[in-house]
């Protein structure tokens, strides 16, 4: 079963780390995410630009807004996504507890929606046959 991590920290704790710092926590997090690898728990992830570079679409009566930056005004900002496979959320949580990132902030674990999940992978299928 696939659950979606999402990973945030207050991008001011990475600012206040020295390069030696930063390239150690990184560092550590890369290993675990190996370790990951190696069960066949890890699945995919995408580490995020800041929460500056993004923008947000709403509507607005009957057009689409677009504004500049995060949805949410908080401290903490989603950092990047780990697509974690995992026999169940207690699993999921045992794993990504272990995970060096969960020191510089929350992670948020979803279950993928895996009824939705089959329908995107059927309309992908069919597209690629046209």
């Amino acid at each position: 079963m696939k659950f979606i991590c999402l990973g945030y920290a207050d991008p001011s704790v990475f600012e206040s780390l020295s390069p030696e710092e930063m390239n150690a926590a990184m560092q550590e997090c890369f290993d675990y995410d190996d370790e990951l690898r190696r069960g066949g728990h890890f699945a995919g992830g995408e580490a995020l630009q800041g929460a500056d570079q993004g923008v947000t679409l709403r509507m607005a009566g009957d057009r689409v807004a677009v504004t500049d930056g995060p949805y949410a005004e908080t401290k903490e900002q989603l950092g990047g996504i780990l697509i974690l496979e995992a026999n169940d959320l207690n699993h999921a949580i045992a794993l990504m507890s272990k995970h060096p990132g969960v020191r510089f902030g929350p992670f948020e674990i979803r279950p993928a929606d895996e009824a939705i999940n089959a329908l995107i992978a059927a309309r992908d299928a069919a597209l690629k046959k046209t």
